[in-house]
Parts: structure tokens; sequence; C-alpha cells
């Protein structure tokens, strides 16, 4: 086993000696006698086989290999920093990593929202955001291998925060066949390939489906698709606006201006009440749902 031939209590007294211009400085700015700074940094010195500084006059001078050891000190010192931080945000019971699952087909812009708030006062706690289909959230809910789930449901007899309503409505490429009609149909979208961004296995909370489907299990790649041309598919309003003012897809003119409706729950699966940095993000998830809320209904 590898054994140190320094201290870190060395390498700054190292990094002091230089930053304050001197040993008799350092030693009365780190409240130390001269004679213990001079063995320390002599006795690093030593154990390397370098000589880091020189003394000119009563100024302590790097040497060559004083400068290349001194940026790599720092970066020691401030890593050892960093640990011993890290300890006592972890001792005060500050969530390491938080984990959050979302499901595909909802919009999350307030999500990212109150993540970028979150990051300057994280502490270092680390996110993980994974994006699953509906079966996926219900297998990590019934696992709890999740701090946080965002569903198109609720589940019984776990807490869950109803969010938001999500619009979705139905688009396509300019050049599909659909994007030239007007008054269409619901018999008329039946006859016409469709994307269903799920997993294949539920009805969607009752929404009728065509005969001919793909079942799509990104976003990224139902959008992909839909901009070649291939099927049409009824996606979250504020996710295709941009696509729809840029005239990259069109919405279809349906007959009767149906929406379809999803309930965005932000899911806690946990059987303990929640850390200090998961209540922390809740609060922020909460306030910029409730912005969106209120924009909407201004609109």
């Amino acid at each position: 086993m590898y054994r140190p031939k320094s201290t870190v209590e060395q390498w700054r007294i190292f990094q002091a000696v230089v930053d304050y211009g001197g040993y008799a400085q350092a030693a009365e700015k780190l409240n130390k006698s001269q004679s213990s700074l001079n063995h320390a940094v002599a006795k690093l010195q030593q154990a390397l086989g370098l000589s880091l500084l020189e003394v000119r006059g009563r100024k302590a001078c790097l040497t060559p290999q004083g400068e290349v050891f001194l940026r790599r000190s720092r970066k020691l010192t401030q890593d050892v920093e960093s640990l011993e931080h890290l300890a006592d945000i972890l001792s005060s019971g500050w969530e390491p990593v938080l984990r959050i699952v979302v499901e595909a087909s909802l919009p999350r812009t307030p999500l990212y929202q109150a993540l970028t708030a979150f990051r300057s006062q994280s502490r270092g706690c680390r996110i993980y955001l994974v994006e699953t289909q509906p079966s996926g959230c219900q297998a990590v809910i019934t696992q709890q291998a999740a701090h946080m789930v965002f569903a198109s449901r609720a589940y019984p007899n776990i807490t869950s925060l109803p969010l938001a309503t999500t619009v979705y409505v139905p688009v396509c490429a300019p050049d599909h066949p659909l994007a030239t009609l007007s008054g269409v149909a619901h018999t008329e979208l039946e006859q016409q390939l469709e994307l269903v961004l799920a997993d294949g296995n539920e009805q969607e909370e009752g929404w009728a489906r065509g005969e001919q489907r793909w079942i799509i299990h990104h976003l990224h790649d139902a959008l992909s698709l839909l901009r070649r041309g291939v099927g049409f598919a009824w996606l979250p309003l504020d996710v295709v606006s941009p696509l729809l003012n840029d005239g990259v897809l069109v919405r279809i003119n349906m007959a009767n201006q149906a929406l379809r409706k999803r309930f965005t729950h932000l899911v806690l699966p946990g059987t303990t009440p929640p850390g200090p940095a998961a209540s922390l993000l809740l609060s922020l998830i909460r306030k910029y749902y409730d912005e969106q809320s209120q924009q909407a209904d201004l609109s």
C-alpha cells in the first residue's frame, strides 16, 4: 500500500509562505512559530528530494520545481476542503443525490426552471434525471427507486401532488396529406398512421386510437419522424408551439377543434418525508408549475 511522503498541512504551510512572501509573514498570519514553518517546509522538501523554496534576503522565492508543485498542491488542498465541506453537508441530512423520473410524454419546462434555480443552492447535490414510459414510472414507484416521479396519473396510497394540465394537439409535417385538409373528422385520423408516445400497454386515458400506429418511446424520435412526414401525433401544445411557429410542423384542422388533456402529477414514492434538498427542489417545482398555470389562465 502506498504511504504518502507529505501531509496536507505541509502543503498548506508551503502555500502560505509563498502567498505571504516569507516565513515570518506566514507565521504571523497562521499564528504559528516561524521555526515550525521552517521545519515543515524543510521536511517536505527532504521527503520529495526537491528544493521548492529558496530564501533571497528576507523573501522566500519559488524554484522552478516549486512553481509546478504550487499549482498542483492548490488543487490538493481545495479537494480536501471540498471533502470536509461535503462531510458537514451530509451530516446535516442534506441528500448527496436526488433521482427524478419523468414520463416521456409530459412537458417539463417548469421542471427545467426549478432545476436551474436549484443549482445555485444545491450544495453539491447531484441530480439524476431519467425519462421513462408509464410502465417504467409504475415500476420506479413500486420499488421506491426515485425521490420524485412526474407521471400522468396518481397512484393510490402514495403521496402525489397535481401540478398542471397539459393540452395535446394533433400535428403533422406540412407535406403530410392531413396538413391541407380542413374539418378533419376522427374517422379520417383513424385511417392515417399515428405515432403514439407510449409503451403500447395503456389506453391513454380513454383516447381513441386508430388501427395504424407506431409506438414511440422518446419524444425526440417522434418529432424526428414527424418532420420527415411520417404519420401524425398528439403532442403537448407547449412542446410543439415553436415548431408550429417556424412552420416545421402544422396543427391538423379538426372538425370540432377537439383537444386532449392530460394531468401532470408529482409522485413521492418514499415512505419517509423528503429531506432538505428534496424539500427545496419540491418548493421550486411547485413555484414554477404554479406560475405556468397562472400564465395559462391569463391567456
